[in-house]
């Protein structure tokens, strides 16, 4: 993976506009940029009982399959998250063993559950970063999306084409930022 840009999980939130979501935080290591992962409630569940250090009387699914993997001697070398399209991360989980490397398509929400059983470290790019994510102020707070500003690079064409997907999806949240910014390019 080019441009290896390392995340720490922040934390999981609720989200105040969808009932039984969560954002999973992943902060850029060495700055201030965060992607708000969506997860659901499971999933924010065994995130939330690691990062809080809660043992449980019996393992859980992620549990499980980090003891699976150690018991045939494979290890989860890293998380990346190498895409973002129509609102869902795609993220691989990269594994070896003594003579086999192989990256598995995975759910992000799982992929970061296992790394943070094992302390395999997580990355992405500086473009996911940019396209999906915020930056945030010594306080925490939020400074710009970061989504805003790739969108200003676009071009009016490419801009309508996005409008109208996000239209299409019903994504009208997303269709009204585009629309602010084709409005502010023919000003």
């Amino acid at each position: 993976m080019d441009n290896k840009i390392e995340l720490v999980v922040v934390g999981v939130t609720r989200k105040a506009v969808e009932a039984n979501a969560y954002a999973l935080l992943l902060k850029e290591k060495d700055g201030q940029r965060v992607l708000p992962v969506v997860v659901g409630t499971a999933e924010a569940q065994a995130i939330a009982v690691r990062l809080e250090g809660v043992m449980l009387p019996r393992p859980i699914t992620h549990d499980l399959i980090v003891s699976m993997c150690h018991g045939f001697g494979i290890m989860p070398e890293y998380v990346e998250l190498y895409d973002f399209v129509d609102g869902i991360f795609y993220a691989h989980l990269h594994m070896s063993s003594r003579d086999t490397a192989i990256d598995i398509d995975s759910r992000t929400s799982d992929a970061v559950a296992i790394a943070l059983r094992t302390g395999a470290p997580i990355y992405t790019t500086s473009r996911l970063l940019n396209t999906a994510g915020y930056e945030v102020n010594n306080d925490g707070a939020p400074v710009r999306m970061g989504r805003d500003a790739s969108l200003n690079e676009l071009s009016k064409e490419r801009l309508e084409s996005l409008l109208q997907q996000a239209v299409d999806a019903e994504d009208y949240e997303r269709a009204a930022e585009i629309q602010k910014i084709i409005a502010s390019k023919m000003a």
